[in-house]
């Protein structure tokens, strides 16, 4: 006749529970293991500067970077489109000044609303100059909401300087928008 070992089965169930669990919730190898880490990115628009954050994965093993953030070009707004309404440029004028006048549809075709600043590109006599334009604007587009437009409305005099005369010439090349939201 055949003798059955004593088990007690209460004592085996909780021992299996314990090798399951510890198996499901082990650490995993050091080549598993991972962190995300934010790493902050500048960029520069006129005097002023933004700071936008990314996020990586990296090894767990692997420092993170102690050196301050990269800096990076402005993000141009995609899906925009610009029309010059009017342009208005008189070199001397009767008061002795120069007149810059324009106005500029600046067009938003995404789903979502955007905040930036208009970057002018323009030539100025012999020279290519860029640079936003929004704080001496009477409308400075600050905001242009999804699917929609903004004018920006630009009309300034400047005194002319005996020794330095105004350009004869005076083009808009390119508008762009970047992006500080």
């Amino acid at each position: 006749m055949r003798t059955i070992p004593f088990v007690n089965f209460r004592i085996l169930k909780q021992c299996i529970c314990i090798v399951c669990l510890s198996t499901l919730f082990a650490c995993p190898s050091d080549d598993d293991c991972t962190k995300t880490i934010t790493i902050p990115q500048t960029y520069f628009v006129g005097n002023q500067s933004y700071i936008q954050e990314i996020t990586q994965e990296i090894p767990c093993d692997q420092q993170e970077p102690s050196e301050p953030g990269e800096i990076i070009e402005p993000p141009v707004l995609e899906n925009f489109t610009y029309e010059i309404l009017s342009f208005n440029y008189e070199p001397y004028t009767d008061n002795n000044t120069t007149l810059v006048q324009y106005e500029i549809q600046l067009n938003n075709h995404n789903d979502f609303a955007v905040t930036g600043i208009p970057y002018l590109t323009r030539i100025d006599g012999n020279f290519e100059v860029s640079g936003p334009i929004s704080t001496d604007a009477s409308e400075p587009c600050y905001e242009i909401s999804a699917n929609s437009s903004c004018v920006l409305s630009f009309n300034q005099e400047y005194t002319i300087d005996p020794n330095i005369p105004p350009s004869s010439t005076f083009q808009i090349v390119n508008v762009e928008y970047v992006v500080i939201n």
